[in-house]
């Protein structure tokens, strides 16, 4: 990696560790059912980036995939369960971070809403920030 600045992230226990080189490409908020139950909470937070921009420091053995071939992936430590990454991980032209993963502050802020159309009842989008009914072209 170049001499940009680098995020640290991690999972919950520390036994997975990253880092990603910014620029990130976008960051968002996602609805969808998949990331809802993989989350457990209304949104999936993600950040972006380009394959080149991302490094596995540690704990590749502790990661596992769920769902391949049924859309974005859900990749978890098998330690502590921390939702990590998706999109088409680990194999995808771009790796999509979960936020809450992120040791440092990585400088960029979700941009927008996507999958709104698939949120849960009970979840009300209270920001400005724009809403789209499906995903976005990667």
């Amino acid at each position: 990696m170049t001499g940009r600045k680098l995020i640290r992230g991690s999972c919950l226990c520390g036994a997975v560790r990253f880092e990603v080189e910014q620029p990130f490409l976008r960051a968002s908020h996602c609805h969808c059912e998949r990331c809802r139950k993989h989350s457990g909470t209304a949104v999936c937070t993600q950040a972006r980036v380009l394959r080149k921009q991302f490094r596995l420091l540690r704990g590749e053995d502790l990661i596992r995939v769920y769902g391949k071939g049924e859309g974005a992936v859900k990749a978890f430590c098998v330690t502590c369960g921390s939702s990590l990454f998706g999109g088409e991980w680990p194999d995808g032209p771009q790796v999509s971070i979960r936020m809450g993963t992120f040791d440092d502050d990585p400088g960029i802020r979700p941009q927008c809403h996507t999958f709104v159309d698939d949120r849960a009842p009970w979840d009300e989008i209270t920001d400005d920030l724009p809403q789209y009914a499906a995903g976005l072209i990667q």
